[in-house]
């Protein structure tokens, strides 16, 4: 989408004008938003980049005027035909540097030619290497964002020492199972687990193993590095990335939960629904926008919940399992209707800090990772690819504010270990106590004078140089 086709061309003062680019997934897309719209707020004019695809799902997810006045929407292709399957991870990192990049120079190019706000910075999602590439080209600033875990990214830049001492091959394939630590308190990785491992298999494993190799690579060329983390949560990771400007949590800088980004609607009927549960009662069951579960797991899941006897909303996306809302044990609905209730999509951050919610029933990706301990809950953890592994060890090993789940010997977590594990997290007040610190961390790191605070004045400053 180029610029005949948006509005507010030339109607606007001149403000310092920034290109964002998100890599095309819900959690990625949603943290560079927030900062976009904090950008806003400092006199920034953002133009924000998303692919054909991602843009067309975000402009009919959003509600009438969600974003403000400073945000613009673009998008280019990403180099799948239209009805090709974005969840295929390797497909889509093998189409996106083919065609991406020409379109992006095009765009670039055209906003400089037709705007009196030249841009002055381009932000790029570190996921999307070859956008600060672009930048360099064509001598703009540029800073890497980086949206998930900085031990994550720790991970990454440990790829060439893995292959030195023999734990991966060339292709990112693993020599044996075993656990891996880059530091003391920080998470120890199995190696079936390793990103490029469990999100494909053979040739979608190289592609992104490749992909992964070549955006550890562009970033480099980065004026400066920013991500949506705080020292105090991750400090010895840090060490081992230690040119990231830390300035998350950035939705504990957005305290009135309206964040935006998403790609289903939100039913928010479900918000007065929990204005009348007890305090501190309803487990809050949502696994992001990628999990997908087999039926048989679906329906153990449901009747874990129901065997709890306990409140709970649960988010069921149509795509969740196969027929999604026909999916349910037999009877299920009408047994927990005074106590259950699904819903396609949810406005997550104010479900979070919601005071009737008890504890995150979670896929652990790192924004919901941030919300919840942003909103100081326990965590029953339910990861299922890439590098929510990471966080699911953060939660669980580092801060000790969750817990992990034991599979049976045919891979089920069955409905007696959902309910055993609601009831021991619930019932453990210490569980509650380290996540409300981390809270109280959360919300002093991005107020006045805070680190992640102090860190995100400090990239204003760099742009407006």
């Amino acid at each position: 989408m180029f610029l005949g086709t948006s509005r507010k061309l030339k109607t606007e003062m001149s403000r310092p004008h920034i290109l964002a680019l998100p890599f095309p997934a819900q959690g990625h897309v949603i943290p560079l938003m927030e900062l976009s719209l904090c950008l806003t707020k400092h006199g920034f004019r953002v133009t924000f980049v998303n692919t054909d695809h991602t843009h067309n799902r975000l402009i009919n997810a959003l509600p009438e005027n969600s974003i403000g006045d400073g945000i613009r929407l673009l998008s280019i292709p990403d180099g799948l035909e239209p009805g090709e399957d974005r969840n295929d991870i390797g497909k889509l990192c093998a189409a996106m540097p083919k065609v991406m990049p020409g379109k992006l120079e095009e765009l670039i190019e055209e906003i400089n030619r037709v705007e009196e706000d030249k841009l002055v910075c381009v932000i790029a999602d570190a996921n999307i290497g070859f956008a600060l590439e672009v930048a360099e080209k064509m001598k703009i600033k540029k800073a890497a964002f980086w949206p998930a875990a900085v031990a994550t990214l720790a991970f990454f830049y440990n790829i060439p020492k893995m292959i030195d001492d023999g734990i991966i091959d060339s292709n990112g394939t693993p020599f044996k199972k075993q656990m891996i630590q880059f530091a003391p308190n920080t998470p120890e990785i199995d190696s079936t687990n390793f990103i490029w491992t469990n999100i494909g298999g053979g040739l979608a494993q190289k592609i992104l193993f490749d992909y992964t190799n070549k955006n550890r690579e562009a970033v480099k060329v980065a004026d400066t590095f920013i991500g949506n983390s705080t020292y105090d949560f991750e400090p010895e990771a840090f060490n081992l990335v230690p040119n990231m400007l830390p300035i998350g949590p950035l939705l504990a800088s957005n305290r009135q939960g309206n964040s935006t980004g998403h790609f289903w609607q939100e039913d928010s009927a479900c918000l007065e629904w929990l204005d009348q549960q007890q305090p501190n009662s309803v487990i809050y069951v949502a696994f992001g926008s990628f999990t997908v579960i087999d039926k048989i797991q679906f329906q153990e899941l449901a009747l874990g919940l129901e065997l709890t006897n306990k409140p709970f909303l649960w988010v069921v996306r149509p795509d969740i399992t196969d027929g999604a809302n026909e999916a349910f044990p037999d009877g299920f609905e009408e047994r927990v209707a005074n106590r259950g209730k699904m819903v396609g999509w949810a406005p997550q951050q104010k479900v979070l800090s919601h005071p009737s919610i008890a504890c995150f029933f979670s896929h652990c990706g790192w924004n919901s990772t941030m919300e919840g301990l942003s909103n100081g809950l326990p965590f029953l953890c339910w990861p299922y690819f890439a590098d929510q592994f990471i966080d699911e060890s953060y939660i669980c090993d580092v801060w000790k504010v969750g817990l992990r789940f034991k599979r049976d010997e045919s891979g089920i977590i069955t409905r007696e270990e959902i309910k055993s594990k609601i009831d021991q997290v619930v019932g453990d007040e210490k569980f509650k106590g380290r996540a409300l610190a981390l809270k109280e961390t959360a919300i002093e790191t991005v107020k006045e004078g805070g680190q992640s605070n102090k860190c995100f004045n400090k990239f204003i400053e760099w742009i407006k140089a």
